[in-house]
């Protein structure tokens, strides 16, 4: 649920064959030179250099610097850092009094579009985009990070689409591939319906129309995103984390506070609360309610015409193989891929292995 926040305690030592070759990735920093793996001392999954340097940001101030855990994240996944990236805020008008908020990263015409999913924001790929090493641009979501609210609280995947299809017009008219993370995978699967021309690779990150779950019928522990119907406030930003970790057992509190910081904001009256807005109603919805219908945008994935391929997480249990099955009946030309001992997002848990793939995918 929350950007910056890893799945693994165990430090990336390269990329895993997950579908490609170990080798021949010339236009992914994957292939650039590879910093020595640090020491894995103070919590799972983060070396104790980039721990000791996130404790030195302040995190409780609105005018933080959000680019500041950036340092940090390059230490974490053992890739070169020469000093800060080029990469930038932009907002943009789309309509309805509404603007869409981005990351811009790299110079030149970006070639990729990232979308992520429910209740995140554009830095839950800021991993991704430094392995990468292409222009892109990150999209908050509406609703979501730095983008305006809707009134009507309508996120759906067509009101998203709409907003979406605006901002690829103005900032990536010409990328190679769309890349959307559940919600924002749907999102884009909607550009790609209406705009096709604003769309000529998809990949989808653990996502499909049909949202059941693999473990459905079993009891499970909370997870992130069972905060999405949870409190809006809280009294401090300790709070705030104190009720993040607890979805979170395998993490250390400390690992979990740069996604945390994304996706929270101070409030006027010295409380906390989430930077997206309420995208349900918690009147009629439980952790263990199913979510909206989107089984007609089945339609959607028939009516492709472009390269797409559907990325896996291997521990998820958000896609079902009935759901796949479907999918690779509609689109037998369409690529899956399984990345191993990752969860619904790809993109926090093996950023480097999603990189890979998809500047495979891209060529």
């Amino acid at each position: 649920m929350f950007s910056d926040v890893r799945g693994s305690p165990d430090p990336p030592t390269g990329v895993p064959q997950i579908g490609l070759p170990q080798t021949g990735l010339p236009q992914t920093g994957l292939s650039r030179r590879r910093r020595p793996a640090p020491s894995w001392t103070m919590g799972p999954g983060l070396p104790s250099d980039a721990m000791a340097a996130w404790s030195e940001i302040d995190v409780h101030g609105e005018d933080y610097d959000e680019f500041a855990f950036l340092q940090g994240h390059a230490e974490w996944a053992g890739l070169p850092w020469d000093g800060p990236p080029a990469v930038e805020r932009r907002a943009v008008d789309v309509g309805g009094g509404r603007r869409l908020s981005a990351l811009l990263w790299g110079r030149g015409a970006p070639e990729l579009v990232l979308v992520h999913g429910a209740g995140q924001n554009a830095h839950t790929w800021d991993t991704f985009a430094m392995a990468t090493n292409r222009p892109l641009v990150a999209v908050d979501l509406p609703g979501h990070g730095h983008s305006d609210w809707r009134d009507d609280r309508d996120y759906s995947p067509a009101a998203n689409g709409e907003a979406l299809a605006s901002l690829f017009d103005q900032l990536a008219p010409d990328s190679e591939v769309v890349v959307g993370m559940s919600l924002g995978g749907l999102s884009s699967l909607r550009v790609a319906a209406g705009r096709p021309e604003l769309v000529r690779r998809l990949v989808l990150v653990d996502i499909t129309p049909g949202i059941g779950r693999r473990d459905a019928d079993q009891p499970r522990p909370p997870v992130p995103t069972d905060l999405l119907a949870g409190p809006r406030t809280f009294e401090s930003f300790q709070a705030l984390l104190d009720v993040t970790a607890a979805t979170m057992p395998h993490r250390s509190p400390e690992s979990i506070i740069p996604g945390l910081r994304h996706n929270s904001k101070p409030l006027e009256d010295g409380q906390w609360g989430w930077r997206y807005d309420q995208l349900f109603d918690p009147a009629r919805m439980t952790a263990d309610q199913p979510p909206p219908d989107m089984t007609p945008l089945w339609d959607d994935i028939r009516g492709l015409r472009i390269p797409t391929m559907l990325v896996r997480g291997g521990r998820s249990p958000v896609v079902t193989d009935e759901a796949v099955a479907r999918f690779v009946e509609h689109r037998p030309d369409a690529r899956v891929e399984t990345v191993p001992d990752a969860g619904h997002a790809v993109q926090n848990d093996k950023p480097l292995e999603l990189a890979a793939l998809v500047s495979d995918f891209v060529g």
